[in-house]
């Protein structure tokens, strides 16, 4: 028995990461007359011409603690995959050491192990013994994993059979199913359709909220992240640059994403839009903003009224043309759309260049990097004549407002609020733009 005067014993870390670095020799494997020929020069003392070595982690230490729910997040190439395979003990670090204290559960490539021409219910149970888990546990759940994988109807059917959606909805059940106190996930939420995605997420939420599960999640779905995690890890380039809070980690991404797009922000190359879809008939030639005293501008402040100036070059005449504008987020959430009042579609353009311009009343948008989309429709059926996303990528700024102020880190939308408190007392009344409107991804 312990006496008072010895500190509590404290638990021990889920996963302890020490000073990891994971090299590959970039280049093509060489083969045995070469590896022979190599053997031989070193022997001899003479030089071997080596492949660099490329570092894919680089010198990385944490810890995690039981029951956190940590989301990696970084461009791709940043060492995030790399690092779940050797935490799961799929690969080994060059350099460094990983211990991990309990059973671990790897949903990393779902399905990998499914033999083609056996029967759903004998991978099922193959899947299963791969993973660690004992025939008497299988047994136990497998009425569990089918019907949440919906696959009743064709469990005794060959997978070769199953489309790729089946397949990877049948080992999603089955890796879930394991009684592991340490769950390793990489891109694995977004199998299936809508609604099986939704039970994914369902299932995700119930294993860390209910079950308090370790979790590591490994996604480029950063909405997903800020959801369902406690703590973020950011790579970049084999390096840990950001490890705290789950939002703050993940506005760090957004901010080091929106710097990347806005220094790539031309959509607009060898006299022709990327991602453009066009009749021939009308082409956008330029497009900017101002402020409304007509001054250029990039950036937008926040609640004030801007100008969308554009120009179109027709190229053959077209009749009943309506124009249109939306805006939408760097990772192509749309947000708005307006078209020109139908009053104002003039009954024909003849080809030269013609100037349109609309104007922005308070824009209500939150201080992010947005992006502008243009459409054109011609005719009584309102064909596509010209559409383009990310015809000018811009910011929204505001002095007092920002991804740090817990207020309006969610969302997009600021709201002009009145609220009312009843008491003993009588009424209060405050009125306030703090309250956001959550947008989610799906």
């Amino acid at each position: 028995m312990p006496t008072s005067s010895e500190p509590p014993a404290t638990a021990m870390p889920a996963i302890e990461v020490s000073h990891v670095t994971k090299e590959y020799r970039l280049g093509t494997l060489q083969g045995l007359r070469q590896t022979a020929l190599n053997a031989g020069r070193r022997l001899l003392g003479r030089p071997v011409e080596e492949r660099p070595l490329f570092k894919a982690l680089d010198d990385v230490s944490f810890s995690i603690e039981p029951g956190e729910v940590v989301g990696i997040i970084g461009h791709n190439g940043a060492g995030k995959s790399t690092l779940l395979k050797m935490l799961a003990r799929i690969s080994t670090p060059t350099r460094g050491s990983v211990k991990v204290n309990g059973r671990i559960a790897p949903l990393i490539e779902v399905g990998a192990g499914f033999v083609p021409d056996f029967t759903g219910r004998e991978n099922v149970y193959l899947n299963g013994a791969i993973l660690g888990m004992r025939k008497a546990e299988i047994d136990r759940k497998f009425d569990e994993i089918v019907d949440f994988a919906e696959m009743a109807e064709f469990i005794d059917t060959p997978v070769k059979r199953y489309s790729s959606g089946m397949q990877v909805k049948l080992a999603f059940a089955v890796a879930t199913s394991i009684e592991a106190e340490i769950l390793i996930v990489d891109e694995v939420l977004a199998v299936g359709d809508l609604a099986f995605q939704r039970k994914c997420f369902d299932r995700m939420s119930q294993l860390i909220k209910k079950q308090k599960r370790t979790v590591l999640l490994v996604s480029h779905n950063i909405r997903q992240v800020e959801r369902l995690c406690t703590r973020g890890m950011m790579l970049e380039q084999g390096h840990l640059v950001h490890d705290g809070p789950a939002r703050d980690v993940c506005n760090r991404f957004y901010e080091f994403s929106d710097a990347q797009i806005l220094s790539k922000s031309d959509n607009h190359e060898n006299g022709r839009w990327r991602s453009l879809q066009s009749s021939g008939e009308i082409a956008l030639e330029t497009i900017s903003l101002h402020r409304t005293d007509g001054v250029p501008v990039c950036d937008v402040e926040y609640n004030t009224d801007f100008i969308i100036r554009m120009a179109f070059r027709v190229h053959r005449m077209v009749t009943k043309p309506t124009f249109g504008l939306g805006i939408h987020t760097t990772d192509f959430i749309y947000l708005a759309t307006n078209h020109i009042d139908q009053k104002l579609v003039p009954e024909r353009l003849e080809p030269g260049l013609h100037h349109v311009e609309c104007r922005v009343k308070k824009l209500a948008l939150l201080p992010r990097t947005y992006a502008l989309r243009v459409g054109i429709a011609v005719g009584e059926r309102r064909d596509t004549a010209f559409y383009v996303e990310n015809a000018l990528i811009f910011s929204v700024t505001a002095e007092r407002l920002n991804r740090a102020n817990p207020d309006v880190s969610e969302g997009f939308i600021s709201l002009e609020t009145t609220w009312r408190f009843h008491d003993q007392n009588g009424d209060s009344e405050l009125t306030t733009s703090a309250s956001a409107l959550m947008l989610e991804s799906r």
